[in-house]
C-alpha cells in the first residue's frame, strides 16, 4: 500500500475511534474493555496468520521486545486514554494526543540520534501551543477543574506511553521483527498486562453485553486496532516515528467534528485558533522536510 493511503486510513479510522471509546465506558471497567479489545484483535491477527500460513516463531529476545512494545502501545496507552475520556470530551483527548509529535521527535533524537532542525522544533512548538488553546476553555471551567485536570493528566501520560511504544516499534523493525507477527504477540501481551492491572487493582471484569458495547468493541478491535495500528506502524517503518506521528494532528479534526455532534462539544474562538495552530505546525514541519 502507498504511503498516502496509509496516512488517510490512519487519520480516518483513529479520528473515529475516540467517540467509539465513549460507548465502552458506561457500565464496563476500562481495564476490561482494553483487555477485550486487544485480546480480540490479537486473536484475529493470529487467525489471519494461520489462514495465510505465516510463520509465527519469534526468539526469546523478540518476545521480550514485543511484550515491551505491547505493554506501552497496546495496553497502558489505551487504558489511560479510556480513563481520560471519563473526565473530558473525546475530541479534546484526541487533541492532547498531538503532543506525541514533539515526544517522538525528542525521543528519536535521544534514542536514535535523529536530527531535529530549528524549523521542525518551531512547528512542534506551534502544535503544542494549539493544543493548549483548544483545551484552555476546559481549564477555565472552575466547577469542573478537578475532573478536567485529572483527564488532562491521564491523556498526557497515555501519550507518553504511546510515544515510548512508537520508539520501541522503530527499534523492533530495525532489528528485522515483522510487523504482523509482532503486532499479534504485542497485542496479546498488552491485553495480558491490562488484565493483570485489573486483578491487582481489584477491578470488576463484568461486561455490559448491549448492542452499543458489542458494536463499539468490534469496531475498535478490527478497525481501530488491527487495521489502524497495522497502517500506522507500517508508516513508522517507512518514514520514522517523528513523521508518522504527524497523523496525530489531522485525526483530531475528525474527532472534534464528531464530538461536536455526539457530545455537544462547543467550539470557542481559542479552540478554532488552537486547531489552526495544530494544522499549521504540521504543515510547517512537513514543508521543512
Amino acid at each position: 500500500m502507498g504511503t498516502p493511503f496509509l496516512y488517510l486510513a490512519t487519520v480516518l479510522i483513529w479520528g473515529t475511534t475516540w467517540i467509539a471509546i465513549t460507548y465502552q465506558l458506561e457500565s464496563t471497567a476500562p481495564t476490561t474493555s482494553v483487555m477485550l479489545r486487544f485480546g480480540l484483535a490479537s486473536a484475529l491477527l493470529f487467525l489471519w496468520c494461520a489462514v495465510r500460513r505465516i510463520p509465527l516463531a519469534l526468539t526469546a529476545l523478540q518476545h521480550r521486545r514485543a511484550a515491551a512494545q505491547g505493554a506501552c502501545l497496546f495496553g497502558i496507552n489505551l487504558l489511560l486514554v479510556y480513563l481520560a475520556e471519563r473526565s473530558i470530551p473525546s475530541g479534546v483527548v484526541s487533541v492532547i494526543f498531538t503532543a506525541i509529535i514533539p515526544m517522538n521527535l525528542i525521543g528519536g533524537r535521544l534514542v536514535f540520534g535523529a536530527p531535529i532542525s530549528l524549523r521542525t522544533g518551531f512547528g512542534a512548538g506551534l502544535g503544542l501551543a494549539g493544543v493548549a488553546l483548544v483545551f484552555w476553555p476546559e481549564l477555565e471551567e472552575i466547577h469542573s477543574m478537578s475532573a478536567s485536570l485529572t483527564g488532562l493528566t491521564f491523556a498526557l501520560l497515555g501519550t507518553t506511553s504511546a510515544s515510548a511504544g512508537n520508539l520501541m516499534a522503530v527499534r523492533n523493525q530495525r532489528e528485522g521483527m515483522p510487523i504482523l507477527q509482532t503486532n499479534a504477540y504485542g497485542m496479546a501481551y498488552g491485553a495480558a498486562t491490562i488484565g493483570l492491572i485489573g486483578l491487582l487493582t481489584g477491578q470488576s471484569f463484568h461486561v455490559a453485553w448491549c448492542a452499543s458495547y458489542v458494536l463499539s468493541l468490534a469496531y475498535l478491535a478490527i478497525f481501530g486496532s488491527v487495521l489502524a495500528f497495522g497502517a500506522y506502524l507500517t508508516l513508522i517503518g517507512r518514514i520514522g516515528a517523528g513523521r508518522a506521528a504527524y497523523t496525530g494532528v489531522l485525526f483530531p479534526l475528525v474527532a472534534l467534528t464528531i464530538s461536536t455532534v455526539w457530545e455537544h462539544y462547543h467550539w470557542t474562538p481559542s479552540a478554532l485558533i488552537g486547531m489552526g495552530c495544530c494544522v499549521a505546525g504540521s504543515i510547517f514541519i512537513n514543508l521543512s522536510r
